[in-house]
């Protein structure tokens, strides 16, 4: 199975000298837990996390409103085309221990997926109510998906 079936295509994007404070607003009003981080000429820098905002913006609590992303950027990003295999997909995110994946092709971000779409996946595919309640707390908890798809 490839992962064009789960691929969140509406990706949140800040930018580099987006400040700390920006980013925060950004992330609780989309109501997801990371974006990918871009440059000026919109080429994927990295991926900044809720978690990261947390942990690495506290070294700067003092100037959140001047500190911009670059200072807690995490560049180590890896990302997938979308003709890679879930299972493909999932030994890459084991091995890089990550929770989210860009989706690029030709260069250009194509989406997004993340570990919570795996699980969602997965609880559709298993006969498994464990997984299938965590769907379904997954699902209510996610940000509404456009109907025009």
């Amino acid at each position: 199975m490839k992962i064009t079936d789960i691929i969140q295509e509406d990706v949140v994007t800040v930018y580099l000298d987006d400040t700390i404070l920006d980013v925060a607003e950004v992330l609780r009003n989309e109501r997801v837990g990371s974006a990918i981080v871009l440059d000026a000429h919109d080429k994927i820098l990295g991926v900044v996390t809720d978690r990261d905002l947390v942990v690495y913006g506290q070294n700067f609590v003092d100037s959140l409103e001047h500190t911009t992303v670059n200072e807690i950027l995490s560049t180590d990003v890896f990302s997938v085309a979308p003709d890679v295999s879930v299972e493909e997909l999932a030994a890459r995110m084991r091995e890089e221990g990550v929770r989210r994946v860009p989706v690029v092709e030709d260069g250009e971000l194509r989406g997004i997926v993340t570990l919570d779409d795996l699980i969602v996946l997965l609880a559709g595919e298993l006969d498994s109510q464990p997984l299938e309640d965590l769907a379904a707390v997954i699902e209510s908890e996610s940000p509404p998906k456009d109907d025009d798809d």
